[in-house]
């Protein structure tokens, strides 16, 4: 594919290679569209915005792909970036073409406790999205590529960010799908910000000795064509390029040097026919001496992915390894360009996925919505994915020849439940090529398993549960427990929610009340109150957010009559300004009771400022009374003041003194990101000293990327004085967050 950069004209005419009028004039029509909305917006990098969409339906048409993923290509950021709504392009260009950009664009009007939460947000969607229309993820393949191309631009920690979710995420999809031309770059690039110094390491040494390794190369290619010369067989033979990544992967895993790395010299032979393949294989075989092991068929075992090529290592000239690829032109096309060749545009027509045949090689499609249906928390179902279906694999077969693939680390157990539920809870035991194994025996590569049933089998263990690999196999065994013992689960769930409530000092026998019940029920999506007791009783639900619910109109209740009581001990132990003379309200709303802050209407009150907040002259702020310790006076966003209203405290209105001979410093938390290159304490320190001479305390630590987090407490005399502070520290060369901190 190569990184060639697109204009908009290349895009045009090259989609015009392939496409008829009509169609060419709908991408047409996609750009022009894109181009006034993302009229005078610009990257990070400077350069117009509307050359990102360009190179995006650049990659798309490279691929021969339909003129609504190419349209998508264009339009890909018009929702998320712009004020463009989903509806004007679904009216504009199409249901396919809006559902494309719309299974693209990020959850970014969703409030998330954490980026984490949100980035797992954003992962569910688009692999959901994909299930549907695997066209989404094509787009989204595009976009992550020129992305990863036009990384430089970014701070270093956001490089390292992207480039991780990158190796973990994406370059797997793109695995899955067969893209190879996609994976192959994403890795490459992932791992030159992840670990430049061994990719740049592992550069210099593929290009020491290029020259040597071309003539070589071309040595055996002669000689290859000389060993099929007599086969008249039509052939297409060149050096294949060795993958930095995949280098460093071996590297790695197989704890290897650069020098034992066989397949770095490899040749790729492409030929007309399966017969031809096998015809080729049978020739080199001949002329040089295979290497024991390092023989692949994935002609007849073809991966997940849908590749297809016969591998072999033989001991080539000079006596050193060479890696053979034989495949076919349609399977170079598949390997090249995976599913996207099934979606590839032809003759005016797009050729869809074939239901039977692809959808058995894509079952992992149907993983995923399992997987979603199993968890609400997007992150638990992202750590699946990854773990299940993006982490390594191993192939095993049944006794018929049937191939499964299962997660590394899988045993019988998970084979039984992936074959069929009922075949899992029938399970009596497994033999492994023809040996009878444990139940929690792990499969390798090539094992053939049989799974033992019986008719009469009292059904699956709850000792099962630790033995299974799989989330599916998990879940399809605590879902026969749920139901085999949802009556004894109704009653475990009662007596669990009735001895929270005594513990929580309530009277369970009205709390627990049948409408109560169904109401919260209701609220936490199960149907009837039943479902949500036997989920307690079963330990798939925590009991405390079901007392929380059932009892929060009760709380509320108590929570007022609390304010009240508060309000009238406060009342009743100080001086109000109803009880004297307006003038000496006036005085008294004046009168500083403590640290700068003013209680309104009371006076004689201890006040503290909180150390969770650490509160300055200038911040909006709240006070409530603590029992023997006076108000204690917080910032208004403090997580204990939200807490504090919970627990039915009584807030009060605080005000600063506003005192201008006040010279008095006030402490203020704050935390300072960045790299951690050589004198960026040292530039933060001089930075603080030059705004305040009050340092508390100075705390540090950094990350295995090299991030510092340095925490200080500073004194100063009020909002203003901070806000300086803070922008003098933001505009420190390689510092990328600075935050007030909650203690």
């Amino acid at each position: 594919m190569g990184t060639k950069v697109w204009t908009s004209d290349d895009v045009i005419k090259k989609v015009s290679e392939y496409m008829n009028k009509e169609h060419v004039d709908q991408v047409k029509r996609a750009y022009q569209f894109a181009k006034i909305a993302h009229n005078d917006q610009r990257r990070q990098s400077g350069e117009p915005y509307i050359t990102h969409p360009i190179q995006v339906a650049g990659i798309l048409a490279d691929l021969h792909m339909d003129p609504e993923t190419v349209s998508a290509g264009f339009l890909h950021d018009v929702v998320e970036d712009t004020g463009v709504e989903l509806s004007d392009v679904k009216e504009l260009f199409g249901n396919d073409v809006a559902l494309i950009v719309d299974g693209v664009t990020k959850l970014s009007k969703i409030k998330y406790k954490s980026s984490e939460e949100r980035l797992a947000e954003n992962h569910r969607k688009l692999l959901l999205a994909m299930c549907k229309d695997i066209r989404v993820m094509i787009v989204k393949l595009a976009d992550r590529l020129h992305n990863m191309r036009t990384l430089k631009s970014l701070r270093p920690d956001k490089q390292r960010r992207i480039a991780k979710e990158t190796l973990e995420i994406y370059a797997p999809i793109a695995d899955r799908l067969g893209i190879g031309t996609i994976k192959w770059e994403l890795e490459d690039i992932s791992l030159r910000y992840l670990n430049p110094q061994q990719y740049y390491r592992i550069v210099h040494l593929m290009n020491s000795r290029r020259d040597q390794r071309v003539d070589y190369i071309q040595n055996a290619i002669d000689e290859v064509k000389r060993a099929i010369s007599d086969l008249d067989i039509k052939s297409e033979i060149y050096g294949r390029p060795k993958h930095i990544y995949s280098v460093y992967r071996k590297m790695v895993e197989k704890h290897k040097q650069f020098s034992q790395i066989y397949d770095l010299l490899a040749i790729r032979v492409i030929v007309q026919s399966i017969k031809d393949c096998y015809a080729v294989l049978g020739a080199i075989h001949s002329e040089w001496k295979p290497m024991p092991g390092r023989f692949k068929d994935y002609i007849a075992m073809p991966k997940a992915n849908m590749y297809q090529s016969l591998h072999t290592t033989v001991i080539g000239p000079e006596g050193k390894p060479l890696e053979v690829q034989i495949r076919t032109e349609e399977m170079h096309r598949v390997a090249e360009f995976g599913i996207a060749a099934h979606w590839a545009y032809k003759e005016g027509i797009r050729s869809k996925v074939k239901t039977s045949q692809d959808n058995n090689k894509l079952n992992w499609f149907k993983q995923i919505i399992e997987l979603q249906e199993d968890t609400d928390d997007a992150a638990d179902f992202m750590d699946s994915v990854k773990g299940e279906l993006f982490g390594d694999h191993v192939y095993v077969f049944t006794p018929k020849g049937d191939v499964f693939e299962l997660p590394k680390g899988a045993g019988p157990l998970d084979m039984a439940y992936m074959i069929h539920t009922e075949v899992g809870n029938h399970t009596t035991g497994a033999r492994v090529n023809g040996k009878i194994v444990p139940l929690d025996h792990q499969v390798k590569n090539g094992d053939i398993v049989d799974i033992i049933t019986s008719t009469s089998s009292a059904g699956p263990s709850r000792d099962w549960i630790p033995l299974v690999h799989t989330r599916r196999a998990r879940n399809k065994i605590k879902q026969y427990f749920r139901l085999e013992d949802r009556a004894k689960n109704i009653e475990n769930g009662k007596n669990i929610i009735t001895r929270k409530l005594r513990e929580a000092g309530f009277d369970a026998h009205d709390v627990m009340a049948p409408e109560n019940l169904e109401k919260a029920a209701v609220n936490m999506h199960y149907q009837h109150a039943e479902d949500l007791l036997a989920a307690i009783g079963f330990g798939d639900l925590q009991p405390t957010g079901v007392v929380n619910r059932l009892t929060q109109d009760l709380r509320d209740r108590q929570k007022r009559q609390r304010q009240d009581q508060a309000e009238k001990e406060v009342l009743e132990g100080h001086q109000t300004i109803s009880e004297t003379s307006s003038e000496t309200a006036k005085k008294k709303k004046r009168q500083k009771a403590s640290n700068g802050i003013i209680i309104e209407g009371v006076d004689n009150l201890l006040v503290r400022l909180s150390h969770c907040c650490t509160p300055v002259p200038g911040d909006s702020i709240v006070g409530y009374i603590t029992k023997g310790r006076g108000v204690s006076v917080h910032r208004v966003d403090c997580p204990n003041i939200a807490k504090a209203e919970q627990n039915g405290e009584r807030l009060i209105e605080v005000s600063w003194a506003n005192d201008p001979g006040d010279r008095t410093n006030y402490d203020a938390a704050l935390s300072v990101q960045g790299y951690n290159r050589a004198g960026l304490l040292t530039n933060i320190l001089t930075t603080v000293n030059n705004v305040t001479k009050t340092v508390s305390s100075v705390n540090g630590q950094v990350d295995n990327n090299k991030m510092a987090t340095i925490s200080l407490l500073v004194g100063v005399r009020n909002l203003e004085q901070l806000d300086r502070l803070v922008n003098n520290l933001k505009i420190i060369p390689d510092v990328y967050l600075v935050e007030r901190k909650f203690r």
